[in-house]
């Protein structure tokens, strides 16, 4: 069996046989249909209070276009527009690695639809990569309650497929099947660097 890359596939070794199956809990924990983007601000404040990491979100680009000073000493904006971010949402460093990543969130069950990333972003990861850096998307499966890492390299086959009008998604099969499924815990609620360290690990066996 192949990626879509062509690459032939080979099961993550630091994740065992059942990991691309999330496994049913009886621990229950708060805060369940939170959004994505407010889960991994949490895990971020946590990680910097916990002298973990340093991870933020970086700010949408704000183009002012008009303002207006009714005092000498204050400018008030009075129009202005988000501008497209040129790269992904977060980056920052954890355990001396540059990371850098693009989280999204869908209401599909079966499959995340390619349309919502953009190519630019793909390229600015593919920069990263290229530079020495670990580059992901996190994405959540709202209707599942479920989110994956899915590395950069293991999402770049997707992409070409994409582009080639071959598959204009990827099933939530193959994100379980190529990514890492991060489970809910108690603090932080998704602890998303613990499938970064299995992902480093990962490729560090490849390059040997």
């Amino acid at each position: 069996m192949n990626y879509p890359n062509g690459k032939p596939f080979r099961q993550n070794k630091t994740q065992g046989g059942s990991h691309r199956t999330p496994k049913s809990s009886t621990i229950k924990y708060g805060g369940r249909g939170m959004s994505l983007e407010k889960d991994i601000e949490r895990s971020n404040k946590h990680y910097l209070n916990t002298d973990v990491a340093v991870i933020h979100k970086k700010p949408t680009p704000v183009q002012v276009v008009r303002v207006d000073y009714p005092k000498r000493s204050q400018a008030v904006i009075k129009e202005a527009y988000f501008r497209t971010p040129s790269t992904t949402d977060y980056n920052g460093v954890y355990r001396g690695h540059y990371i850098d990543f693009e989280a999204k969130e869908t209401t599909n069950k079966t499959s995340f639809p390619l349309q919502n990333i953009h190519a630019h972003q793909v390229e600015h990861m593919r920069q990263v990569v290229q530079h020495g850096g670990i580059a992901f998307l996190l994405l959540r499966f709202k209707g599942r309650d479920e989110t994956y890492l899915l590395s950069y390299n293991a999402f770049i086959g997707f992409w070409q497929r994409y582009l080639d009008d071959i598959k204009k998604s990827i099933s939530v099969e193959e994100v379980q099947e190529n990514g890492y499924y991060i489970p809910y815990q108690y603090q932080p609620r998704l602890d998303y660097l613990k499938a970064v360290d299995k992902l480093i690990l990962d490729e560090s066996e490849d390059r040997l």
